[in-house]
């Protein structure tokens, strides 16, 4: 896949996030808060009645990683989904940046290490917020 392919997905797009996630329902709030909030359309995969199947996948595949879908039809998976997410709000020199080589690596292994421990990471992270 090219490095910076994220930069072409065209908004609106559909983030699909996991709803049971403390860091992901972060990430949410702050989406819904952004001034730019009209070109993301945010779906809990999640919430009752949602059928990954019928997008073509399958719950555990998208449970593993985060999943972006452009006005386009594009999917953008992984560390390239925060980038097209990132991209479509307006931080386009932050994602060409992200995508140059060496950097671009190292995000990616990030972000794989990240989704493999993320719901345990907030729950730590809520425990520490809860003991201040």
């Amino acid at each position: 896949m090219p490095r910076h392919r994220p930069l072409a997905a065209r908004s609106p797009v559909t983030l699909y996030h996991d709803g049971h996630c403390p860091l992901c329902q972060r990430e949410v709030a702050w989406l819904a808060r952004h001034p730019r909030r009209d070109r993301v359309a945010l779906v809990d995969i999640q919430a009752d009645g949602f059928d990954a199947e019928a997008l073509g996948s399958s719950f555990e595949t998208m449970m593993g990683r985060l999943h972006l879908r452009d006005a386009a039809g594009e999917w953008f998976v992984g560390m390239d989904a925060s980038r097209a997410l990132y991209a479509v709000l307006g931080y386009r020199r932050l994602v060409w940046i992200s995508g140059l080589p060496g950097l671009a690596g190292a995000l990616d292994a990030g972000y794989r290490w990240f989704a493999r421990r993320r719901v345990r990471l907030g729950r730590w992270w809520q425990a520490r917020r809860k003991g201040r």
